[in-house]
């Protein structure tokens, strides 16, 4: 009787197991095959580009025309290093504030600490119209500077709480052995704090790194000058506004037949698979972080 029991268990297992393999599978694919396509869209040839039926994953001939071109306008370059000057700097300045302001809040005690609690909620809760924060950054003087983007929501108080989780899961003992041996407060955050959260830091690194490369609402506020914009705007420009001019700045990049035969819709797919290419890059690279950080901070001993 217990074999028998086993037997169904471990075909009710297989069955469940292959039912979530399947899902997660199609899952998969709903996501990867329009990557593809656009990726196929982008380096098929530009005379063959019409051949391309649905959702195909395969080029029609071979061309790099699309890519070319792109990359041979200043317009689109100078977004690309905008993009990653904002997303480096905003990242690493988001960490930084976020990890200390957690710091402070979850391993010291301090008067008022109950009310700033209390405050920050109300701050995630019900969070400033666009407006007044218009108003700021004008106040400040910060339209059309790269500051009006990195300093905007400078910490996330969401990601503040979930790293102040992974804060109080350090041992005090060990906080007090480094102060017995004379440790102050900044030692103690970047010699044991900091290198204890690696995984809650690499999993918001993520977080803060994914919204700054995809920003573009507050780009098209408080950034006037073209030459400021980061790749989502220009990418914007072209896709959503269908501003084919901008894209066409220099034609350096193919022959005139090529260029004349230009299909417009594979150079967006170009840019779009430009604007994923860094993130699809990161991803597997810190990816045994955040399973590791987002699943440490879920349970308290």
């Amino acid at each position: 009787m217990f074999g028998n029991g086993g037997g169904e268990d471990l075909k009710k297992f297989s069955w469940t197991t292959m039912i979530i393999y399947l899902v997660l599978i199609l899952l998969s694919l709903s996501v990867l095959i329009p990557i593809l396509n656009l990726l196929a869209m982008s380096l098929s040839d530009p005379l063959k580009v019409h051949k391309l039926r649905g959702l195909s994953i395969l080029p029609e001939g071979f061309s790099l025309i699309n890519y070319k071109i792109l990359l041979s306008n200043p317009l689109i370059l100078r977004s690309i290093l905008n993009t990653l000057f904002i997303t480096i700097v905003g990242t690493a300045l988001n960490l930084f504030l976020t990890a200390m302001a957690a710091y402070v809040l979850a391993k010291t005690n301090f008067a008022g600490k109950r009310t700033i609690m209390i405050f920050l909620v109300i701050i995630m809760v019900f969070e400033p119209g666009m407006i007044p924060e218009f108003l700021l950054v004008k106040s400040l003087g910060l339209l059309n500077t790269y500051s009006s983007l990195i300093l905007y929501k400078a910490i996330n108080i969401f990601y503040l709480f979930i790293l102040m989780r992974f804060f109080e899961d350090v041992p005090d003992s060990i906080l007090e052995a480094a102060r017995i041996d004379g440790a102050g407060h900044f030692r103690i955050f970047t010699r044991i704090m900091l290198p204890l959260s690696k995984p809650a830091l690499a999993t918001l690194g993520l977080f803060y790194g994914v919204y700054h490369w995809n920003e573009y609402f507050s780009a098209t506020i408080y950034i006037s000058d073209p030459n400021k914009w980061p790749l989502q705007v220009v990418l914007r420009q072209f896709v959503v506004m269908r501003d084919n001019t901008s894209m066409l700045g220099s034609l350096t990049g193919g022959s005139y037949n090529q260029i004349a035969h230009l299909d417009f819709t594979s150079l967006q797919d170009g840019t779009i698979i430009i604007s994923m290419l860094p993130l699809l890059i990161l991803y597997p690279l810190i990816l045994r972080y955040y399973a590791k950080g987002a699943l440490e901070g879920g349970v308290k001993d």
